[in-house]
Parts: structure tokens; C-alpha cells; sequence
């Protein structure tokens, strides 16, 4: 197939919404807390109610997209977090923002589930990896700008500056007066509502799975869950989102909290920091990998996440206000070398392998979760420490992973020149 530019924009726009829909919770968990009068356990809630539905719905949106197609499965998606977004936003109340979050993160999956294959023939698979690399700039740009979007409304909306412009004037007539940031919900269903509509005029290619990129049956997930690597890769994707949630859903409050940031300025601006040098870093790693063996790349970063993390809890203010975005540098090439290290561990049945370290990303559930049950029993500071346990986990990868094949770097490739 001719390689189609059209195709390739729709799905780094896709890249982008999904993750401007996906990284907003954290900055917003301080005024949920204020409008709900939650305490942190039940603020912990929302996150895990949002990720769990990765976990549910990874395996499953595979054998949707090889039963339907990736344009009707992309077109359900976006239906459903429209339709979820538009529900909670109509009835803000508690009960209904958890199936919301849920509904919303179930079409997410189906999303990340869908547009991987995809790009591989939407832009030939010789530029496959330069694509790959650049939808995941794209979905650092919107999560670096998504709280600051959250920023501009929540601090314009009810004043007389919002008289004059149409936008802010309509959301200031739907929103409930004091919570300003469920603005975000209806901005959420209009753009998952506009999506739905551009794909519905977007011609898609018939997209052949390679067999390292099939769902599988599910003789074939069971075959590879007794396989002990299997379980100890799936570990390390769920440790690594479990921190990298367990970091930025609790940055505003924490912030707040100790240091009497205001989340509707500084602290959104801190979150949408880490997001930004997360993205920063993935270059600096890609650099890096064609350097280093991928093993100590990720050993030197996640030393250094440990050591930033520590900093950002224990340090002064404005030490916690550069160290949270360091996190996010450092955290920045643990995703892709813990699934590169687990892909080029095994011999065969890519594709369902793929599907049950996608499920691993239910870790950004059960983190934040325990972190607020954690905070509200021996307060936040020492509820986020229980991140040091997946980033120990993280750690002893870079150790006891032996992947069939090493990642490329230019050393060895001298070394095979000279041998020849």
C-alpha cells in the first residue's frame, strides 16, 4: 500500500486525544477533593477506575479490531468516551465521574489497541519505527498541554473576561457555579464527538496482520501466563505505570498540601512539567540507546527517578517543584525498553504477548489507589514511598532480564565491522 500522509495525521491526532483525555486526572484531583469532600482514598478511586479498564479491555478490544475492523472498533471508541464525558458532565456527582472515568478508559484501550497495526500500513513499514516514535511526541505534547488547558478555563471562567468570549461564556452557563473544571468534560465530548465524525469520513486501508501482530485464542494467553517471564514483564509494565500515575496524579495535591502551591496555577503548571521533560527525555533516551546496552540505560534512569523522587518529597518547595518534573525525565525511557526487553525475551506469540503487557498498564489503577489509602492513614509523603516499591522493581530488571537479542548500539556495530 502507498503510503497514505492523511491516515498517518489522523492517527497522531488519535495519539494526542487519548492522552490529552488520559493524564488530566491528576491535575485536577485537588478540586475534586474540594468539590467532592473525598478524602484521599476514595480521590485514589477515580485513577484506578479509569486504568482498570485497560485491564479488562486490552485482550478483548484485540478480538474486536480482528472481528470489525480498526475504523468501526476507533469510531466505538471515541462514541464512548463522548457519550461517558457528556454523561458526567450533564450529572456531576461522585457515582457517576467513577463509570465515566471507566467508560472513557475503556475506549482509550480500544484505541491503543487499534492504531499500532494501523500506522505500521498506514505509513510503510521501512518508517515504522521513526512514527512510532513520533506519536509518542505527540502524546507527550498533549499531556504537557492538557493541564494547561485545565489552567486557562478553571482561572477564566465566571470572571468578565469570559463575557467576551463565546466559548468561555457557554461553558460558564453549563458548569455548576464552584466546580469550573468539569468544563473540561464537555471540551472532552465535543472532541471525542469530532473525532467520531472525521473517521467517519476517512477512507482506512485493509490492514494484514503480521503473526507476531495477532490477538491469538486464548489457549494462546494461557500457554504463555505459565511462562514466568511472561509474569515478570507483565510485572514490569505494572510497575512502571503504577509509578508513573502513582508521580502525577499526586503531584497538585502533594504540592498543595505541603506547600501551599495553588493547584490551578503552579500545580497544573508542575504537572504539566513532568509530562513535558518526560517527552524531552524519550529523545535524550533514543540517543542513548544507540549508545548503551538498553539494560544500563535503564538502570542509570531509574536510579536517577529514585533519587529525584526522594528529593521532590523530602526537599524544600522549590526543590519539590523542579524535582516532580525530573521524575518525569528520568521515568521517560522505562516504558519502552521494559517492553522491547520483554518482546525480545520470547520466541514466538508477539501479538498476545503485547496484548497481556498492555493489560500491565492497569498498574496506573492500583498505585494511586494505595498511595491515597496509604495518605490518608500515614499521610501523603509517606503513602507516595510505597512508590519505591515498583521502582525497585524497575531496577532489578536492568539485572536479571537476558533478551534473546540486544538492542543495537553503534559500539557493536563497529565491533561487527572489524570482525568482518
Amino acid at each position: 500500500m502507498k503510503r497514505s500522509y492523511y491516515l498517518i495525521a489522523l492517527i497522531l491526532l488519535t495519539f494526542f486525544v487519548i492522552s490529552f483525555l488520559t493524564n488530566i486526572i491528576g491535575p485536577l484531583i485537588p478540586d475534586i477533593i474540594e468539590s467532592y469532600s473525598l478524602n484521599l482514598t476514595l480521590a485514589g478511586l477515580l485513577p484506578f477506575a479509569f486504568f482498570i479498564a485497560y485491564g479488562v479491555m486490552s485482550i478483548p478490544s484485540g478480538m474486536m479490531v480482528e472481528a470489525w475492523g480498526e475504523k468501526r472498533v476507533m469510531m466505538a471508541a471515541f462514541g464512548l468516551a463522548a457519550v461517558a464525558a457528556l454523561l458526567f458532565a450533564v450529572f456531576p456527582v461522585y457515582q457517576v465521574y467513577v463509570v465515566s472515568l471507566f467508560l472513557i478508559g475503556a475506549g482509550m484501550a480500544m484505541l491503543q489497541v487499534a492504531i499500532n497495526p494501523l500506522l505500521r500500513v498506514a505509513g510503510g513499514e521501512a518508517h515504522f519505527a521513526f512514527n512510532s516514535v513520533l506519536g509518542q511526541l505527540f502524546f507527550g505534547a498533549a499531556s504537557f498541554l492538557s493541564p494547561l488547558v485545565y489552567a486557562y478555563l478553571v482561572q477564566r471562567l465566571g470572571t468578565p473576561q469570559a463575557e467576551t468570549d463565546w466559548l468561555l461564556r457557554s461553558l460558564s452557563a453549563l458548569v455548576p457555579e464552584g466546580m469550573s473544571w468539569i468544563s473540561l468534560y464537555w471540551l472532552f465530548a465535543i472532541v471525542a464527538g469530532l473525532m467520531v465524525l472525521i473517521l467517519a469520513v476517512s477512507a482506512f486501508p485493509k490492514v494484514e496482520r503480521k503473526e507476531e501482530e495477532k490477538t491469538g485464542a486464548l489457549h494462546t494467553h494461557l500457554k504463555l501466563l505459565k511462562n514466568p517471564l511472561v509474569i515478570l514483564y507483565f510485572l514490569g509494565i505494572f510497575a512502571y505505570v503504577g509509578m508513573e500515575q502513582g508521580v502525577a496524579n499526586w503531584i497538585s495535591a502533594f504540592l498543595q498540601h505541603y506547600h501551599e502551591v495553588d493547584p490551578q496555577s503552579l500545580g497544573a503548571k508542575t504537572v504539566s512539567r513532568f509530562w513535558g521533560l518526560m517527552t524531552a527525555g524519550a529523545v535524550l533516551g533514543l540517543v542513548m540507546l544507540k549508545l548503551l546496552d538498553s539494560r544500563k540505560v535503564l538502570a542509570g534512569f531509574t536510579l536517577a527517578a529514585m533519587i529525584c523522587l526522594a528529593m521532590a518529597l523530602f526537599g524544600s518547595r522549590t526543590v519539590a517543584l523542579w524535582c516532580f518534573p525530573l521524575v518525569g525525565f528520568f521515568a521517560s525511557v522505562m516504558w519502552s525498553i521494559i517492553i522491547s526487553l520483554a518482546l525480545n525475551s520470547v520466541r514466538e506469540h508477539h501479538g498476545s504477548f503485547s496484548g497481556i503487557l498492555v493489560t500491565g498498564i492497569a498498574g496506573g489503577a492500583v498505585m494511586p489507589l494505595v498511595v491515597g489509602a496509604l495518605g490518608d492513614w500515614l499521610g501523603l509523603r509517606l503513602g507516595m514511598l510505597f512508590l519505591y516499591l515498583c521502582l525497585g522493581y524497575i531496577l532489578s530488571m536492568a539485572f536479571w532480564a537476558r533478551p534473546l537479542v540486544n538492542n543495537a548500539t553503534l559500539g557493536a556495530r563497529q565491533r561487527e565491522k572489524e570482525q568482518v
